[in-house]
């Protein structure tokens, strides 16, 4: 005697919705991503384990290797720092200041850079570092 087989139904996973869950999710990540590029001088600035990432600030002053001083990419003399930052300061979002340091500058030159700063009228100064790997 023989017996009829019946056929085994083909088990089918519907991954559709899966798809869609992933491309929300990448489409998400897409959208809320920034990507910050800032040319500018060239710095090597020190080194941080405990970096924070803050919002992009409208005015950095930068100090490179050779002790220049550069509020948003001009020039200016240490002796005018100061008056330069309270002309800048009506268009500094909450009094903040971004200072980056080229790492092998003299710690005396970012201290009296800072000091000026705060002379000026800025109420916020964050110290611009690169996260280490």
């Amino acid at each position: 005697m023989q017996l009829s087989r019946r056929p085994r139904p083909k088990v089918v996973i519907n991954i559709t919705s899966l798809i869609d869950v992933i491309f929300m999710l990448l489409l998400f990540f897409m959208i809320t991503s920034t990507f910050l590029e800032q040319p500018g001088i060239k710095l090597e600035l020190p080194t941080a384990k405990t970096t924070a990432h803050a919002e992009p600030q409208e005015f950095v002053l930068t100090i490179d290797r050779k002790g220049g001083l550069f509020l948003n990419r001009q020039a200016l003399a240490l002796d005018g720092l100061e008056a330069e930052i309270r002309k800048a300061l009506p268009g500094m979002k909450d009094g903040a200041l971004v200072l980056k340091a080229d790492q092998d500058v003299a710690h005396g030159l970012v201290v009296r850079v800072m000091d000026l700063a705060k002379r000026g009228g800025v109420k916020k100064l964050i110290i611009g570092t690169k996260p280490e790997k």
